[in-house]
């Protein structure tokens, strides 16, 4: 028996070479070979954060966030599901081994026709078995599809992962700009603000003493009022940028970054190319996440086709049985059992065409996922390369307005002292260079953040 089964289970081993899965081919890329005219083909994944980040400020609030934060904590999480899920589909490769011990007592009275010659009988039995129960030998492969297909939804779980990782960075970053722009903001309200009220402040006395008239003095109040409402609506933004970003850190934010927090300070982040080929995008997480998505759809296609074929399956077991405990492990107690079985699909009402055009539908549509990711990316990256090439002679052209629009109130606010023109031609200068300033830091934001916006969506940003 020994030397049989030696013989049989290494040809049931090599019988399960067969495989109908797929050859797996990746889909082109389903955009232009590049954007530019040059080719950088570096990974910008392999720029860690901390050294594209090298603000202290920065530094803190996504080490912060990366601790904290409960979006990551899950996506972590489903890593570790993801991999138990795969250990269970390898486990099913195997043969399952259990050991068990019986005892059974019986009494059977003297009037059954089995105990009409011998009486009423008393007996007892003791069993000690080891056994493999109901193993799949995988001829076709449904076992290593299923595994395969695991493997690729953990890897898919596992990139899906780093993308989230990508996106809270760039989020935590881009929410502590916004704050900062919104601390400029209100601060520009409330000089603006204590600038009217002086204004107004003195327009009303020189309307006590007939100097100014009741129009100026409107017209003061109502730049006054106005400067006032900027100071509430910029004092509640800082508010709700501040409680925007305790959510990404999963965490108090410290009070030092709130009080300090501002854009007009030296951004240093790493030169990213102007030219970038459209390759870069393989090395996204979310693209990693979609191609693996895709492998595992074709996987679950070998899956679906090995239920066409019979199924075979082994239980087995050998051990001892003896009347006596004590005599169990005694020559001549030995006892075995094999059972194999085979299960051959003759009908099902379709069931398995049915479930094998399901999989086959499934990788169409993941196919189709994959090239809209590739897609997309590639919109967000040309959008990037976009806002950095234009938002610094933007932000530059934005200053020079507001020194435009400076000199302008100053002059107007010149000839008025002196009685030239009224008092309309200062509100008009003053509104206008509040509204340069405002938008000069907003651009400057967007400046700024467009950095980080490329490094996002180049795939930096997971690495630590």
């Amino acid at each position: 028996m020994k030397k049989h089964l030696f013989i049989v289970i290494p040809v049931l081993f090599s019988l399960t070479a067969c495989n109908l899965q797929p050859k797996y081919e990746r889909p082109p890329v389903p955009v232009s070979g590049k954007w530019e005219s040059n080719t950088y083909r570096n990974k910008t994944s392999d720029l860690a954060w901390q050294n594209f980040f090298d603000d202290d400020t920065l530094k803190r609030l996504v080490e912060l966030s990366l601790k904290n934060n409960r979006d990551l904590r899950v996506a972590a999480l489903n890593i570790e599901s993801a991999r138990a899920q795969y250990r269970i589909e390898r486990a099913a490769l195997f043969p399952t081994l259990e050991a068990n011990g019986s005892q059974t007592s019986a009494h059977l009275p003297g009037n059954l026709y089995s105990t009409q010659t011998s009486g009423p009988v008393s007996y007892q039995q003791y069993e000690a078995n080891l056994g493999v129960t109901s193993w799949e030998i995988d001829f076709f492969g449904r076992l290593r599809s299923l595994k395969a297909q695991a493997l690729e939804n953990y890897l898919s779980t596992e990139a899906t992962s780093h993308a989230t990782q990508i996106s809270l960075v760039s989020e935590v970053v881009s929410g502590y700009l916004t704050l900062c722009a919104d601390k400029d903001l209100l601060k520009l309200a409330s000089d603006t603000a204590n600038s009217q009220r002086k204004t107004y402040d003195l327009t009303k006395q020189r309307y006590a003493t007939n100097i100014a008239n009741e129009q100026d003095l409107a017209q003061a109040e109502t730049s006054l009022r106005s400067a006032e409402a900027e100071v509430y609506q910029y004092t509640r933004q800082v508010k709700q940028d501040t409680n925007a970003l305790q959510l990404l850190l999963g965490t108090n934010v410290p009070v030092n970054i709130v009080e300090n927090a501002t854009l007009l300070k030296t951004w240093n982040f790493p030169a990213l190319p102007d030219g970038i080929s459209s390759e870069v995008l393989t090395n996204r997480p979310d693209i990693i996440a979609a191609e693996h998505t895709l492998k595992a759809a074709n996987a679950n296609i070998g899956a679906a086709r090995a239920a066409f074929f019979p199924t075979i399956s082994l239980t087995a077991s050998g051990g001892s049985a003896s009347d006596s405990l004590g005599h169990l492990l005694e020559g001549g107690t030995a006892a075995w059992s094999f059972v194999p079985s085979i299960s051959v699909p003759i009908f099902d009402g379709g069931k398995n065409k049915a479930n094998l055009d399901v999989a086959e539908i499934s990788k169409r549509i993941e196919i189709a996922n994959y090239e809209k990711a590739i897609q997309q990316a590639f919109k967000e990256v040309s959008d990037a390369l976009a806002g950095q090439a234009t938002y610094k002679h933007e932000l530059a052209a934005r200053m020079q307005d507001t020194a435009a629009n400076q000199r302008y109130y100053t002059l107007a606010n010149s000839r008025y002292q002196e009685g030239v023109d009224g008092y309309l031609n200062v509100l008009v200068a003053e509104r206008s260079l509040f509204q340069a300033r405002k938008t000069e830091i907003s651009t400057r934001l967007s400046e700024i953040t467009q950095q980080v916006t490329l490094y996002k969506v180049l795939g930096g940003g997971w690495k630590a």
